[in-house]
């Protein structure tokens, strides 16, 4: 078990204590169970602590890697408007990786180690942005599939236990709502346009809707995870859930574009209100997870190479703070 004490840099740091006792998990879970916010100098469970680094971490690297597939598209956007849209969209990512980095650094887990553990591959990341982006298309797929699978993911974290993360996930759900609508619009232009136009966004559709369904994770009999995760309250809604309240929104947002969503097997069910979809193909979830997608290593490879051509900026800034230090000092 670990309580928090603050490291050098004045953050809340993980110390070693006595056992956990039956007593302090009880008490722990009856401040759940009262939707009391847990914040960082809070006594805690180990396992729980392990949990919220596993997730935060894992969804700081998703926003910083998912910069990637959007980034091949600003020097080939149709247009300048469409340009200046999808850098501030791409900034945002960004934005919302350093405020997860952040949220999660309170639990007592350095950035360095963080990142460093994405750049070994011990930390994973979003299956999601293992795709290429082919066409232009595909950019507005992201928006409308893999940003709106992440609003549906997202937004019951707005009350999650861990008040630093539900506090940071508040402002990424307001921008997410945007980054979903400008995905949407785009599908709209082109769906309005030409043959050719209408039939890039349906392939757009057809190469992006089971990855977005993945994005969920596995189905709740075969997670890990979701148990343990919706006792505590970090997740409100299990995987199965969520994947179908946005197969049930999704759909509809697809006939009114007049696409055709890829599942032969998609029907409505007018006892249940809700669409009946066909079989996942998780073995391809799990080869995407171990390594083996489409441009897995293209984007670590990117990604290393970033983190080694900045090297001179974190330098630069230690340098700085080093100075600034000795100078209050004296």
């Amino acid at each position: 078990m670990y309580t928090q004490g603050l490291d050098q840099q004045g953050r809340p740091a993980a110390k070693p204590d006595a056992l956990e006792t039956a007593e302090q998990l009880a008490a722990f879970q009856q401040r759940v169970d009262a939707e009391e916010k847990i914040e960082a100098k809070d006594w805690m469970p180990e396992a729980y602590r392990r949990t919220l680094i596993r997730q935060m971490s894992q969804h700081a690297h998703s926003e910083i890697i998912g910069m990637q597939p959007e980034g091949n598209w600003l020097t080939r956007a149709p247009s300048l408007k469409r340009k200046a849209i999808l850098l501030a969209k791409i900034q945002d990512e960004a934005g919302h990786g350093l405020y997860l980095y952040s949220a999660a650094e309170t639990l007592g887990v350095s950035r360095d180690q963080m990142v460093a553990d994405l750049l070994s591959g011990k930390a994973k990341y979003s299956s999601i942005f293992n795709y290429p982006t082919l066409t232009w298309a595909d950019i507005g797929a992201i928006g409308w599939l893999v940003d709106g699978a992440a609003i549906m993911n997202q937004i019951p974290l707005c009350r999650c236990s861990y008040g630093p993360y539900a506090r940071a996930m508040v402002r990424i759900c307001k921008e997410e709502s945007f980054h979903q609508r400008q995905g949407y619009d785009i599908l709209v232009e082109l769906c309005n346009g030409t043959k050719e136009q209408k039939a890039m966004a349906q392939d757009a559709l057809d190469r992006w809707w089971w990855p977005s369904l993945m994005m969920f994770g596995p189905s709740d009999i075969n997670s890990k995870h979701s148990a343990q995760s919706m006792a505590w309250k970090i997740k409100r809604f299990s995987n199965d859930e969520l994947r179908q309240k946005f197969i049930d929104v999704t759909v509809p947002q697809a006939e009114f574009l007049g696409l055709r969503v890829p599942d032969d097997d998609l029907e409505h069910d007018a006892e249940t209100g809700h669409y009946r979809h066909g079989e996942i193909d998780w073995q391809e979830f799990i080869d995407v997870l171990a390594g083996n997608g489409p441009c897995n290593q293209q984007r670590m490879a990117k990604r290393r190479k970033a983190h080694d051509d900045g090297a001179w900026v974190r330098d630069a800034a230690s340098a700085y703070a080093a100075k600034q230090a000795a100078r209050h000092a004296a």
